[in-house]
């Protein structure tokens, strides 16, 4: 059996790292609105990453699924952007430091690389693992943001009332991490941001700065969401001019807020964000497809002209 430590290259110089938070943040699976990749943006705009451990992208990547850019210039290449997974120390605005693992999601040798992460996490003695995506739900967008949460342990959740029973969906590679983690005994939580279905396609801002807030708030890192706040305003503000010129929207929306306001006037703490669930029966409205095809449309022509 391979050795998880040759999968990835360890950089010297790092050997006071012990005890931060770790954000996984890995493209490639389900992430509504672009909620992780905003965050993880955001994060590498905001402060400088030391690279810590550099994973090798070619036992990983499926190439061909997902092939890496390529720049041609008259009759020559003159540029490469190879995949790169790695690990990073980051400090945020108070100069506390934390890990952040990102890249591409492994196409191959899931088993070996949550091997390699776990080996990471027990290396760096990481106090806690952390990852957000966003997930399409029958929410509107004028109501605030609300969360999945998930965790290796009850405790890390305690608060939250779950919104569906039991259900199987296809696996991703951090959420693998997440199971591998908590066998070994590692407090790993999850924040899954609801994301309107009709923005799903999308880039929402307003629940990247939902995710940083509730990943602030478990850390206590301090990660300014200001950014983000501008642009999620003046995304709101387009979203509103596109709902007020179509009927058809405007109905889906009204129905989304009397559902929402619904089953929020249920909860017994306004100050609780307990996560509820949000549609019983989802049968008598459109589909996603049918309630944002046109709101979709003007996001993402807004997008292809660089505003996005």
């Amino acid at each position: 059996m391979r050795n998880p430590a040759d999968l990835y290259e360890l950089h010297p110089g790092f050997d006071d790292v012990a005890g931060p938070a770790m954000l996984v943040c890995l493209d490639g699976f389900m992430d509504a609105g672009n909620t992780g990749r905003q965050v993880a943006e955001e994060l590498f705009e905001r402060f400088e990453a030391e690279e810590i451990a550099t994973f090798d992208a070619d036992r990983l990547v499926d190439y061909r699924a997902r092939r890496p850019t390529m720049t041609f210039v008259e009759n020559t290449w003159t540029d490469y952007r190879a995949p790169k997974l790695a690990l990073y120390r980051m400090r945020d605005a108070e100069g506390s430091p934390f890990l952040v693992l990102y890249g591409p999601e492994p196409d191959r040798e899931w088993e070996a690389f949550t091997a390699a992460v776990v080996g990471l996490v027990e290396r760096f003695s990481v106090s806690l693992s952390l990852s957000v995506n966003g997930i399409p739900m029958a929410v509107p967008h004028t109501r605030p943001v609300t969360v999945t949460p998930h965790a290796t342990r009850p405790e890390l959740v305690e608060g939250h009332t779950p919104w569906i029973g039991r259900i199987e969906v296809p696996g991703s590679a951090v959420s693998l991490l997440e199971y591998r983690l908590g066998e070994a005994e590692h407090d790993f939580l999850g924040y899954a941001v609801h994301v309107p279905s009709y923005l799903a396609q999308s880039t929402y801002p307003r629940a990247a700065v939902a995710a940083l807030r509730y990943v602030a708030d478990a850390t206590g890192l301090s990660l300014p969401t200001t950014g983000l706040e501008e642009v999620a305003v003046a995304t709101d503000v387009e979203i509103a001019e596109q709902v007020t010129a179509s009927e058809e929207i405007q109905r889906v929306v009204l129905n989304l807020e009397r559902q929402y306001d619904d089953i929020m006037s249920a909860r017994t703490d306004p100050e609780d964000r307990t996560v509820l669930p949000l549609a019983d029966d989802e049968s008598a409205l459109p589909t996603a497809d049918e309630l944002g095809a046109e709101l979709e449309r003007f996001l993402a022509e807004r997008e292809s002209d660089g505003n996005g």
